[in-house]
């Protein structure tokens, strides 16, 4: 009994020892880039297939993905509208739009001042045709771009395009919100007269 075991054992390691063969490791293959005869092209490397998705790319959500929903412009927002948004789309929109567009949107951005001449100039955020323009156009100008302005797919992510979009609309608020829409405590506030600094200075002197 002991015997056979051995003869099945060193059998079977003989098998997988056979099996080992160098052209296991050592096969034809090609690389990325690499040339190929069996395609009509040349280039062993294929091209996708309509419709592939890589592993961890599904875009299922239109509306977050594209700003429309069949076929027309999404007008709310496809992300929760907090604090945490708006300040993080005031830093993209800084760092992005702010050269062109101008810190508050519009249209005087340091670029737009200094040289950049358009048949259409830069678009000013506060007027009547863009204050109307639903939330989906936004974010699409941001992803493929509008006449001079290039995509800015590669730079900005989609949760950021969405942050950005909410930041602008708090720029529209911003410059054409009614005087009924502030704080009445704050608003008297700021209509005080703000002591001069002579003042301050008189004020100080007479304390002596």
């Amino acid at each position: 009994m002991r015997r056979r075991l051995l003869t099945v054992t060193v059998a079977g390691a003989g098998l997988l020892l056979a099996g080992c063969h160098t052209d296991m490791w050592r096969q034809h293959k090609t690389g990325p880039l690499d040339s190929s005869s069996f395609f009509v092209d040349g280039q062993a490397s294929r091209p996708l297939l309509p419709g592939t998705v890589a592993r961890g790319h599904a875009r299922l959500d239109d509306a977050f993905y594209t700003g429309a929903v069949g076929g027309k412009w999404v007008n709310e927002l496809p992300v929760p509208l907090t604090r945490e948004l708006l300040e993080r789309g005031q830093e993209r929109f800084n760092a992005f739009c702010s050269p062109c567009h101008g810190m508050v949107g519009d249209g005087k951005g340091m670029i737009a001042q200094r040289g950049l001449s358009l048949r259409r100039p830069v678009g000013n955020y506060h007027t009547d045709r863009l204050r109307r323009l639903p939330n989906g156009h936004f974010y699409d100008v941001i992803t493929n771009g509008y006449g001079a302005m290039y995509s800015y797919a590669s730079r900005v992510q989609p949760a950021d395009r969405w942050a950005i979009v909410a930041y602008i609309r708090a720029l529209q608020l911003s410059q054409n919100a009614p005087v009924s829409d502030a704080d009445a405590a704050a608003l008297a506030a700021s209509l005080q007269p703000k002591p001069s600094e002579s003042d301050a200075v008189h004020a100080a002197g007479g304390a002596h």
